[in-house]
């Protein structure tokens, strides 16, 4: 089945992020005192989630700084690529009229989750040398 709208959705992620994108160039997060999202479970716990450094990660990988993105945050760096094939996938999916969603099974979500874990716990007790 085609639906009409299937790239209503994946369009208007590119497009927040787009602009979301732009802002942050212009805005250094390194830097105090701009309108960018606080971490809600850093602000709670004072501990570092997993995805914690990647407004930074982002802004150092628009400037070219890869060295400071990759110790803002190391595995969101890593996962980042396989985010924008999944994004892209779903907006060329879209656009050809089709619906689509990745699965994902019960071992690949447990890895996932059991790598998050340990992430936010190394990089809340190891500290950097």
């Amino acid at each position: 089945m085609v639906r009409r709208n299937a790239a209503l959705a994946p369009l208007a992620v590119l497009a927040a992020g787009a602009a979301g994108a732009a802002y942050l160039y212009t805005t250094n997060p390194h830097e105090p005192g701009h309108l960018l999202p606080q971490c809600p479970f850093r602000l709670v716990t004072g501990l570092l989630c997993p995805a914690c450094g990647g407004t930074r990660m982002v802004y150092d990988l628009m400037h070219g700084h890869f060295a400071a993105a990759w110790a803002d945050n190391r595995l969101l760096l890593l996962a980042s690529p396989f985010a924008l094939a999944l994004l892209g996938r779903w907006a060329w999916e879209g656009l050809r009229g089709r619906r689509w969603q990745p699965r994902t099974g019960r071992p690949a979500q447990a890895l996932i989750l059991t790598v998050a874990v340990a992430w936010t716990v190394v990089r809340n007790v190891v500290q950097p040398g």
